[in-house]
């Protein structure tokens, strides 16, 4: 149980460090990009249901 709480501060420390530098050194243009991406997202999350569902009824 230890080394999971270790393993989790370390992922949330490491967290909190990153994404201000990511968004600091993130290039200005990719607004355009996230909006192509966007559309993909609730297809991709129907799908994995749908598989997850399979997997744990059939599987």
């Amino acid at each position: 149980m230890g080394t999971l709480l270790i393993i989790l501060g370390v992922l949330f420390l490491s967290l909190i460090v990153l994404i201000p530098l990511i968004e600091k050194f993130a290039p200005k243009g990719e607004q355009r990009e996230f909006g192509n991406l966007t559309r993909y997202i609730f297809p991709l999350v129907a799908a994995l249901i749908v598989l997850q569902m399979m997997n744990y009824y059939f599987f």
